[in-house]
């Protein structure tokens, strides 16, 4: 089979088709012919050497979490799927043993570990891991589904996010911030995003962004913001200074779900400011297998349609990741494969 491989930690250029050969599932898993594979943050910042769970001693390196497509084998013994199911893989790695696995929620595993492999041909996955899809619900739509929608999906759970609120999406324009955004609309909130690119937020106001502000300047985002209201919830994939920008945002009471780094690993808060005002800074990590399976039933029942900017074939996957570092897209980029 044929893989888009790190064979540098350089960034986009060093990604290399390599041949690899074609797996077979041990005990417990199974063989997919991935279909579509979406590319995140997470694989571009390994791909950059931005990552400390990958080093040159790991090249060369397959990496991609969102795979979709169809079963091609699987092991003795496994129930959960079989040859020819169309399914989209929940990237969770879970020990299964520790007390968060036993009681939930499974994100929460101290363990947990994401997935690597789907730029590829065929992945070996483990069975229990795949989510069944509907025919109303391709693989090129199923493989955006289960990093940023399934993060955006539970952070809004976690904010308590409900009809009518108001929820500030800084970043509006990126992965989760797109899949923030549509979600909150199926759930009859309002938003308010932010981005650096006026053209880019009128292609968000179609996906239902209610209130989009063009800056990235944390002061003056701020007194824009302040104009709309107090957000009942921020959804906050960014960091950095921006953490600061979505308390100020937030009501007496709020709620920010952090779950990324892009503007910097280190926040710097007025620690009066947050515990006087009775606010909470809640950190989420991924979702559940359960919120993806949800994910799916709301493409199913046409209640969401998670936004493609773009697809790549497999040998042009450095391509799709120079757009995300150029920053060129909004919504999801896929990788297919010649059977997608």
């Amino acid at each position: 089979m044929r893989a888009a491989a790190f064979a540098e930690l350089t960034g986009p250029d060093g990604v290399e088709m390599v041949d690899r050969p074609d797996p077979d599932p041990d005990s417990g898993e199974a063989v997919v012919d991935v279909e579509a594979c979406s590319i995140n943050r997470h694989d571009l910042w390994i791909l950059q050497g931005d990552s400390a769970m990958v080093d040159a001693d790991d090249l060369p390196f397959v990496s991609g979490l969102d795979a979709a497509g169809t079963v091609r084998a699987v092991a003795d013994g496994v129930t959960a799927v079989d040859p020819g199911d169309r399914v989209v893989l929940c990237p969770n790695e879970t020990c299964g043993t520790c007390r968060f696995c036993r009681e939930g929620p499974e994100n929460l595993c101290e363990n947990f570990s994401l997935y690597h492999g789907g730029l590829a041909e065929q992945a070996r996955v483990r069975a229990d891991r795949l989510v069944s899809l509907p025919d109303s619900v391709d693989t090129t739509t199923a493989a955006a589904l289960p990093t940023a929608y399934l993060t955006a999906f539970h952070m809004l759970r976690k904010a308590e996010v409900g009809a009518n609120d108001l929820v500030f999406v800084p970043g509006a324009t990126g992965g989760v911030g797109v899949a923030a955004v549509q979600l909150a609309d199926a759930l009859g909130a309002r938003t308010v995003g932010t981005s650096s690119s006026a053209s880019k937020l009128d292609r968000m106001e179609a996906l239902g962004l209610d209130h989009a502000i063009e800056g990235t300047d944390p002061d003056e985002l701020r007194e824009a913001v302040e104009r709309v209201g107090p957000a009942d919830a921020v959804v906050n994939h960014l960091g950095g200074e921006y953490t600061q920008l979505g308390l100020d945002a937030l009501r007496r009471g709020g709620r920010m779900a952090v779950c990324g780094r892009t503007a910097g690993r280190y926040s710097e808060i007025d620690i009066p400011h947050l515990f006087l005002k009775h606010k909470h800074v809640i950190g989420s990590t991924m979702g559940t297998q359960t919120e993806l399976e949800r994910l799916v039933g709301l493409v199913a029942d046409g209640e969401l349609a998670p936004e493609i900017d773009e697809t790549y074939p497999l040998e042009e996957t450095g391509e799709a990741f120079r757009a995300m570092e150029e920053r060129e897209s909004v919504g999801k980029l896929v990788v297919t494969s010649d059977s997608a």
